[in-house]
C-alpha cells in the first residue's frame, strides 16, 4: 500500500505564552516505522497529543490516510478512524486477565462489530503477536513491567490500526525485554500500517526505525536514518552528546 499515512502540516501548538510546537511539518508513509526523538521539552509528546486529538493546534492541520482531516476531531473519532496510541505508562485493569484486555481493545476500536468466533480469532492473533498467548488467563496485575507494556501494545493493536503510535515502549525494560520488543515492533510492520515511536533508547530506535525525526524546541532539527543522526553535529550538540 503506497501513500502517506499521516501528514502533519505546519502545526503550531501554544500553551499560554509557551510555544510547544512551532510550524512543524512531517509526513509518515504507510509501511514505515518512524521514530521521533529529541531532548525533553522538544515537543514529542505534544505531537502525539495533537495526532490523537488530546490537543488541538493553533495553526496547521493533520491529514490521515491522504484524505481525512482529523485536526479538530475528538479522541474517540480519531481512534475509530484507525489511529491508535499506546501511552508511556501502561494503563491496565488489574481485575481482568490478559485475554479480556485484548478483547476490550478489539471490541472498543474496530470500525465494525465482530461475531464471537471472529473476536476469538482476533484475540488469539494478537496474543501470538505480543508473545503472551501462554499467559492469556493470567491476571494483568500479576504481570511484570515488560509484559504490561506488551499487553498495552496488544490492546491498541487489537483494533488493527492504520497508524500505531507507541510512546516510550521500552522505558524501564531489561535488555532482554528490550530485544523482545525490537522483535515485536518489527513483526508489526506492514505495508498498510505506519508506526510512530517516541523513544529515548537510541539503540532500540536504530534497530526498528526506518527514519528518525529529531525535534528541538518544537521544530524539526533533522530527518533521516539513525546512523546519519548519530553523525549530525546539530543532533550531537542538542541531544546525543559526544
Amino acid at each position: 500500500m503506497a501513500g502517506v499515512a499521516l501528514l502533519v502540516d505546519n502545526i503550531t501548538v501554544e500553551f499560554g505564552s509557551f510555544r510547544a510546537i512551532d510550524a512543524l511539518s512531517l509526513a509518515v508513509d504507510f509501511g514505515e516505522v518512524r521514530a521521533v526523538i529529541g531532548p525533553n521539552g522538544a515537543g514529542k509528546t505534544t505531537l502525539l497529543d495533537v495526532v490523537s486529538g488530546i490537543a488541538h493546534p493553533k495553526h496547521g492541520r493533520v491529514i490521515f490516510d491522504d484524505t481525512t482531516d482529523v485536526t479538530r476531531s475528538s479522541e474517540s473519532d480519531i481512534a475509530r478512524a484507525g489511529i491508535r496510541r499506546k501511552f508511556q505508562k501502561p494503563s491496565i485493569f488489574e481485575g481482568l486477565n490478559v485475554h479480556q484486555h485484548i478483547a476490550i481493545g478489539a471490541q472498543g476500536g474496530l470500525r465494525r462489530s465482530l461475531l464471537p468466533g471472529q473476536l476469538a480469532t482476533r484475540v488469539d492473533e494478537v496474543l501470538e503477536a505480543i508473545g503472551l498467548r501462554d499467559l492469556a488467563q493470567r491476571s494483568a496485575a500479576e504481570l511484570g513491567h515488560g509484559q504490561k507494556q506488551w499487553l498495552e501494545i496488544g490492546m491498541v493493536l487489537a483494533s488493527n490500526p492504520k497508524v500505531l503510535m507507541l510512546d516510550e515502549p521500552v522505558a524501564g525494560l531489561t535488555d532482554d525485554e528490550t530485544e523482545r520488543t525490537v522483535a515485536l515492533v518489527r513483526g508489526l510492520k506492514r505495508a498498510d500500517r505506519a508506526i510512530v515511536i517516541v523513544e529515548h533508547d537510541m539503540d532500540f530506535v536504530e534497530k526498528v526505525a526506518d527514519r528518525v525525526t529529531v525535534l528541538h524546541e518544537g521544530r524539526t532539527l533533522f530527518e533521516g536514518s539513525m546512523a546519519h543522526a548519530r553523525t549530525d553535529e546539530r543532533v550531537i550538540d542538542v541531544y546525543l552528546g559526544r
